[in-house]
């Protein structure tokens, strides 16, 4: 039932008159109020500034639109509903957050399973058949069979030469020739190497003697790069432990991780981190390696990890030493070496045992920074005590609308807050945040809803 005449406040109006003066702004107050609602709504203290002038506005015309009988005002986007009837319960349905009301962004760091679904390791490799034969020095290794339509692919491991052997090519290498793992080692070149350094080197090994090896670094690697879908940001430095078939070094099998446990002073260069890899395990929870990289001074340590990238770069004179015969490589010039898939089944079989044929070890986990931004909804007092909901009203017995369906709101109006929605300037919805449990509202008593956006 109306307890004013009063009409609510056109908000564009009001703000154009505080921007032009106490004066004008005093005169529009009074011409809209009475005594008695300027003395609850527009104190002193309400109008130091606009936003606090804009907030009482608010108020008073939800006020109005509770209690009010001329309905709404002049702007139909304002706080009236513009058509002169009665308005909805709770016209005022909207406030603006002030810089208080958002917090600072936090960033916190989350590790998770590298792999489809957030495994954490892979024990079962797929390719497609003609696939090592299309791309000559890459494959593709999905998590199931390549005709099942939820196959995706995890990562891609290949073979890269510094000179084109193990492809089709010619000597003076020209169009006619397609020299795939030539052209793979100068992408990784130039993605990781700084400018003027034409060649990979491994920890360990001494280059610069023809006797002793190439002088300028490692002519070969087997390079194992993380799919970036799954991989997202980047993966999470000695959390990754991957198997090759072989004789091992001091091993069963071979077992490569990272030495970033026992890195106190990380290398960067210009594709950020870069660890070295190194025969170990983190099977008890704490890497345990087996040979330094430093050790490794006949052949260099077993690779290099990029974890900013998602790439592992494995030695390729590492994986041919007499006692690890990881893999053999075909180098021969102009010939298709398949390398590719002699890299892949040292993966695929690294587990031992009849019907082990595709049966492996990969475990990986990935690295996200989560970026937070807490906003938080603010419910004064005076603020958003009735309900728009139909069944908060009713009609008296003269069918005047304006009467509580529940009696005992009249003088002492209550609402359950159970969700906040996030607008943007235009009023589009962008999220709603939706509570455990309501949250009882009255004039006395204020809420506080935290909502914290991750992205």
């Amino acid at each position: 039932m109306a307890h004013t005449t009063t009409g609510p406040m056109n908000v564009t109006t009001a703000e154009s008159k505080f921007d032009a003066g106490r004066a004008q702004l005093n005169a529009f107050i009074s011409g809209n109020t009475t005594a008695d609602e300027r003395s609850t709504f527009f104190t002193e203290l309400a109008l130091e500034s606009k936003e606090d002038f804009l907030r009482a506005v608010g108020r008073f015309n939800e006020y109005i639109a509770n209690h009010g009988t001329s309905g709404g005002g002049d702007d139909p986007d304002q706080e009236g509903n513009g058509n002169g009837s009665d308005p909805e319960f709770s016209a005022t349905i909207y406030k603006q957050f002030q810089d208080s009301d958002i917090a600072s962004t936090e960033k916190t760091t989350v590790s998770s399973g590298l792999f489809s679904g957030g495994a954490a390791s892979l024990s079962e490799f797929f390719y497609s058949a003609t696939l090592g034969d299309v791309s000559a020095s890459y494959i593709p290794v999905y998590n199931k069979v390549t005709s099942d339509s939820t196959a995706q692919v995890q990562f891609a491991v290949g073979y890269a030469n510094y000179g084109g052997s193990g492809s089709i090519g010619n000597t003076t290498k020209t169009t006619a020739g397609n020299r795939e793992t030539a052209a793979l080692y100068r992408q990784f070149r130039n993605v990781i190497l700084g400018q003027g350094t034409e060649k990979f080197s491994f920890t360990g090994k001494t280059y610069g003697t023809v006797a002793g090896g190439d002088p300028d670094g490692q002519d070969d690697f087997v390079f194992v790069a993380f799919n970036r879908a799954q991989m997202r940001e980047k993966a999470d430095p000695g959390n990754w432990e991957l198997h090759l078939s072989g004789s091992g070094n001091g091993q069963s099998g071979i077992k490569l991780i990272d030495d970033s446990s026992a890195t106190t002073n990380t290398t960067i260069n210009s594709a950020n981190r870069v660890f070295n890899v190194v025969s170990g395990s983190i099977a008890s929870g704490t890497a345990d390696i087996k040979t330094a990289a430093s050790a490794e001074t006949s052949t260099g340590a077993p690779g290099l990890f990029y974890p900013d990238l998602g790439i592992i770069l494995l030695n390729a004179a590492w994986l041919t030493q007499a006692n690890v015969k990881s893999m053999v490589f075909s180098t021969g010039t102009n010939t298709f070496g398949n390398n590719a898939k002699v890299a892949f089944n040292s993966i695929s079989h690294s587990v031992a045992g009849a019907g082990a044929k595709n049966a492996g070890y990969f475990a990986a986990r990935r690295e996200e920074e989560i970026s937070s931004t807490s906003y938080f909804a603010r419910a004064h007092n005076q603020e958003f005590n009735f309900s728009s909901n139909p069944t908060y009203e009713t009609t008296d017995s003269n069918g005047n609308r304006g009467a509580f369906t529940q009696p005992t709101f009249k003088g002492d109006p209550k609402s359950y807050i159970t969700q906040v929605g996030l607008y943007n300037e235009s009023r589009e919805l962008l999220a709603i945040a939706k509570l455990s449990q309501p949250v009882l509202k009255s004039f006395s008593r204020e809420a506080v809803v935290k909502v914290k956006l991750d992205f």
